[in-house]
């Protein structure tokens, strides 16, 4: 359209130089007493007025501070002008740059010894209460941290000043610009815009702009907001109909992601005091944050500033919610580690606050597992939101509001939040309070139909900050604009409650299956190390829970550790955070990680030592021997490496109860020689003694050369690369790869993602393939009566592969044990095997359950699922004959066509430059099958190989009550496992979760070994909710297809 007056440029400029005149009048603070120190060794007690900063340096504004990770006091005195203490007066700090986000510099301001508000690039000026403007002068603290940007730049304090607000012009300029800016967004033919932008232009014209900063100026101002005020509310009438936004502030703070743990501790301080100094001036604000961790840092840290947290959460201003105790990867996490996600947020919530939140709020995770709708509905969640899906590669998400059916068929209400990011297609968690994403979150939405009011989060976040009074001030301009929708303050609960009785009567579309999400693939895999570590924390908690209760039982005690459990418990829902296990974190995150996750073991591992004592000492026993645990719900076989002692020397073997010698086989493990032998039917959650024998020879019971192996089980044949040529299945005839194929082939991969190093696999990766073919050695590795084994190690440029290549006696699973110094960088590695096999789909163990996912790249949403997590195994089955992938501490995978392959190794290098260099040590294992993974067992070899026999030596002549053999519990189904036996939280009862893991469905029968006093049903975060069916030693209940299972026990 043709522009004659350029009316809307003209009054944005008017509006860009009447910025500059809000402040009416400024006074330099040119000086501070200054010190710096290395991050987290600062005096702690510097903001307190009458500190002795006399030997501090004096530091002049405009001078640098501060390098890599540096923390600083700032210390002044700053009078105020007797013709100012009326006024609304501010401080206007710029510590230092203007860049960087949440890794550049931040400081936390006080005044007079209180907490003010954090300064940072989105807030550089502080409102001064009244309070503070008593007496001429106040004492300023400013505790800054330079950030950890790369190159460690110094930073340069550019400005610290008082000034005087003038505030109708500060008013006119945040109504004006709101103004504008819905002028831009509507059509050009649209009359509301037309009335607006007349207004707008009259109340400019009002404006005197011949004496900038005159008395005359300010006058001409306060009468053009009059103006503008009194006609903008009469503007609103000119809708009768709209859609309704409901803002509400927050601040995504990642636990850790460019900034360690610890910066976080402090960024909550920051963020908060924000928060609390914006309610103060804003009585309508609202204001989110879901981290019960955080909040807990935040009592021990600034125990002040949580208290006047606590109380705005008391009166309804500020809102705890989001259900877990972070917001944490839901890929990679065990069911047992979502459940306690939300146990430990809940209770937290409410033993602080006095609040039962209902929305798990998990904005940015990188996909969603199938489990946890049930997960989240039987933990008393109602409602779920994110945003993250929108951030998918090749297909839009075709709702926003939808019923989420999970892998047992529970529904949970779900709602994407879909304000849009500026320059971007996705969807944003943060938000800005603008006319654009006003507009814009109506204009994205797709269930119009159903639903007219919308959810807005905005604020500064990632690295915290949170809502400035700039959005505020917008969103109050906003509440009732023409060609907008209505915007109102308020919180989440409310605003679902609302959504869901809106569409209650309606038809909402329903999602039956995972919410992958078809971006940051890579984050199943990169620093393997973290996801090693947690797996097998995850167990040893498993372990530690079982044998805590079995010990108390079988010792009549009661010390069941809770708060050492806890303790660790915690730590280990902490790193689960959606930055941490995944591995998109900076270097020193993965290593404060890795001492984290030490120490989470060392706990875990010292709780079952302590139980494992307690239990062995009163089992009697007339000569030496062992005792094995099996802390799996079946009774099992399963191999045990015990190491060489004076009791069980390398001559040694067991003896069963009925006499029978059991074989044993020498081996080296780790430079110290161990026995390894093959303990037979250890009794469910139970254990079992062996008496000590001394070992026959034993033949071989298997062929191995350096290009054969041979067992019961199978043929196996290398090439000359190591690989595998020929896997023949001796129990069905059958050959197990593909025709002309080749097995465990390890395979390499440029991986150069467009975007996000550490997060992404994107599909080119597999345009350039190498295979590791260089063999630089083999050898027979083990011959003896239990395992035969070959040793390979390859060569691939800077880096090692060694390869145990184990078959078993009694065992169909063939182990690659492998241990690889990798030295490559944006390089995937990859283990491939091509069998024989003609499926359209493959199975994928997650938590609780499993998920078919196709093997073809028929559609868009099957080719954009390249890269899929799955936990301890996946299958790929014909009707009568099928092989499964198990591994012990991988989750990235793809199978397409008859093509099985696992990711073992990412080595990304941003953000973390190192990341996954060095010693890898992992275990996967290949299981030709009968029949589907039902029928092939699976899921207990999968569990087997991840779960291993615990042992304990006894001594002879040991006196005690216990008996040889003791069982927990026994199932009478062999489609239901109890998954975690545990002491109750609140009283003495023995909490107990099965769950169904065939997809059957069925009456299950349990066999406790002591009687039965009380039984409850209870959800999964122990609340009771009806008496359970049980009679004298035996629970009795129904399961459905994946249905998870809660009770309490009483004994």
């Amino acid at each position: 359209m043709f522009k004659l007056y350029f009316t809307v440029e003209k009054i944005e400029k008017n509006l860009t130089e009447l910025k500059n005149y809000i402040y009416k009048g400024t006074k330099d603070i040119p000086a501070f007493q200054y010190k710096e120190w290395e991050f987290g060794e600062e005096d702690k007690y510097a903001y307190t007025p009458d500190f002795d900063d006399r030997n501090w340096k004096n530091f002049q504004i405009g001078e640098s501070w501060g390098g890599y990770d540096k923390s600083a006091w700032f210390r002044t005195t700053v009078s105020i002008p007797e013709e100012w203490k009326n006024e609304r007066l501010v401080l206007h700090f710029l510590v230092g740059p203007r860049d960087g986000g949440g890794s550049t510099a931040e400081s936390l301001l006080y005044v007079n010894g209180t907490p003010l508000q954090g300064i940072d690039v989105w807030h550089e000026e502080a409102w001064l209460p009244p309070e503070f403007l008593q007496n001429d002068q106040i004492r300023i603290a400013i505790k800054a941290w330079s950030g950890v940007l790369n190159p460690p730049d110094r930073r340069r304090f550019k400005t610290a000043r008082l000034a005087c607000v003038d505030v109708p012009t500060e008013k006119y300029y945040y109504l004006a610009h709101t103004l504008a800016n819905t002028v831009k967004v509507l059509d050009e033919n649209d009359l509301r815009r037309t009335k607006m932008l007349q207004l707008l232009n009259e109340s400019i014209l009002k404006i005197d702009f011949l004496k900038p900063g005159s008395e005359f100026f300010y006058q001409s101002i306060h009468e053009a907001y009059e103006f503008l005020k009194s006609k903008v509310d009469q503007l609103g009438e000119m809708d009768e109909l709209k859609p309704l936004v409901t803002a509400l502030g927050h601040s995504h703070i990642d636990m850790a992601w460019l900034w360690r743990l610890v910066h976080s501790r402090e960024k909550a301080s920051r963020t908060f005091s924000t928060v609390l100094h914006l309610m103060r001036q804003y009585p309508d604000y609202r204001y989110i944050h879901t981290s019960p961790q955080l909040y807990k840092y935040l009592k021990e840290d600034y125990p002040e500033i949580f208290e006047k947290v606590k109380d705005k959460i008391a009166s309804g201003e500020w809102e705890i919610t989001g259900g877990m105790w972070i917001e944490p990867d839901t890929n990679v996490p065990n069911g047992e580690s979502l459940i306690r996600q939300i146990q430990f947020g809940k209770r937290f919530m409410k033993e602080e606050f006095g609040v039962d939140t209902r929305v798990v709020w998990l904005p940015d995770v990188f996909g969603y597992s199938w489990a946890l709708p049930q997960i989240m509905k039987k933990s008393g969640i109602d409602s779920f939101m994110t945003t993250k899906i929108s951030w998918s590669q090749y297909n839009r998400f075709p709702f926003d509001t939808f019923n989420w059916r999970g892998i047992d068929g529970t529904e949970m209400f779900t709602h994407f939040i879909t304000t849009p990011e500026e320059g971007a297609k996705q969807y944003t968690y943060n938000g800005m309070v603008e006319p654009a994403s006003v507009k814009g979150i109506w204009d994205a939405y797709q269930q119009k139909e159903v639903n007219d009011e919308l959810l807005l989060a905005f604020g500064w976040g990632d690295g915290g900050g949170g809502p400035t009074k700039d959005m505020i001030e917008s969103a109050e301009a906003m509440k009732n604009l023409p060609g907008l929708p209505r915007v109102q303050m308020d919180k989440a609960e409310p605003y679902f409650e609302r959504l869901r009785d809106r569409v209650k009567d309606k038809t909402l579309p329903v999602w039956d299956g995972e919410l992958y999400l078809e971006y940051h693939r890579g984050t199943y895999t990169s620093q393997a190390a973290l996801k090693r570590a947690n797996r097998k924390a995850e167990f040893i908690y498993h372990n530690a829970e079982w044998l805590s209760v079995l010990s108390d039982q079988l010792t009549v005690q009661s010390n069941y550790p809770h708060a050492t459990l806890n303790e660790g418990w915690e730590m280990l829902l902490l790193n689960q955070f959606h930055d941490i296990l995944p591995g998109s974190s900076i270097r020193q995150v993965n290593e404060d990680a890795r001492r984290d996750y030490a120490a989470v073991q060392n706990i875990g591992e010292k709780v079952i030592n302590e139980a494992k004592s307690s239990i062995e000492q009163n089992i009697q026993m007339e000569q030496d021997g062992i005792v094995v645990y099996n802390s799996l719900s079946y009774q099992r076989d399963g191999f045990i490496e015990v190491p060489v002692s004076p009791i069980f020397t390398e001559t040694t073997t067991i003896v069963d109860e009925v006499g029978n010698t059991l074989p044993a086989q020498v081996i080296q493990a780790e430079n110290s020689p161990k026995v390894l032998i093959q303990a037979k039917n250890v009794p469910a959650l139970g254990y079992k003694t062996f008496k000590l024998s001394k070992s026959s020879v034993s033949e071989s019971g298997f062929v191995v050369k350096k290009d054969y192996i041979e067992n019961d089980f199978y043929q196996i044949r290398f090439n000359e690369k190591g690989q595998i040529t020929s896997l023949f299945d001796k129990r069905f005839a059958r050959e197990v790869l593909a025709k002309g194929a080749r097995g465990n082939v390890l395979q390499t991969f440029e991986d150069k993602p467009m975007n996000f190093d550490a997060w992404d696999i994107d599909l080119y990766y597999q345009e350039k393939m190498r295979e590791v073919d260089r063999l630089a050695s083999v050898e027979v590795h083990e011959e003896g009566p239990i395992r035969g084994s070959l040793k390979f190690t390859w060569e691939f440029y800077d880096s090692t592969i060694t390869q145990y290549i184990s078959v078993y006696k009694n065992s169909p699973r063939i182990d690659f044990r492998t241990v690889v110094d990798w030295q490559e960088k944006q390089t995937l590695l990859k283990v491939a095997f091509p069998v024989n096999i003609r499926s359209t789909k493959a199975t994928y163990d997650i938590q609780f359950g499993n998920i078919e996912r196709p093997t073809h790249w028929n559609t868009s949403w099957d080719h954009a699922r390249f890269e899929v997590v799955g936990h301890k195994w996946v299958d790929l089955s014909e009707g009568n004959f099928g092989v499964s992938l198990l591994n012990d501490c991988k989750y990235g995978h793809d199978v397409k066509d008859n093509v099985l392959r696992l990711t073992l190794i990412k080595s990304a290098i941003s953000p973390d430059e190192t990341a996954d260099r060095g010693i890898h040590e992992f275990t996967y294992s290949l299981v030709p099958h009968k029949g589907d993974w039902r029928e092939g067992n699976i899921v207990k070899e999968a569990y087997n190989l991840n779960v291993p026999l615990l042992a304990g030596e006894l001594k002879a002549n040991q006196n005690g009550s216990l008996p040889a053999t003791n069982q927990f519990a026994e199932i009478d189904n062999d489609n239901v496992l109890l998954e975690t036996v545990k002491k109750a939280e609140d009283d003495d009862a023995v909490l107990v979760r099965f769950y169904e893991y065939k997809h059957y469905r069925n009456q299950t029968n349990v066999s406790f070994a002591k009687p039965i006093k009380k039984a409850v049903e209870c959800n999964l975060i122990e609340e009771e909710e009806k008496e359970a069916d049980y009679q004298n030693q035996t629970l009795s209940f129904s399961v459905s297809p994946y249905e998870i299972k809660t009770f309490k026990i009483w004994f």
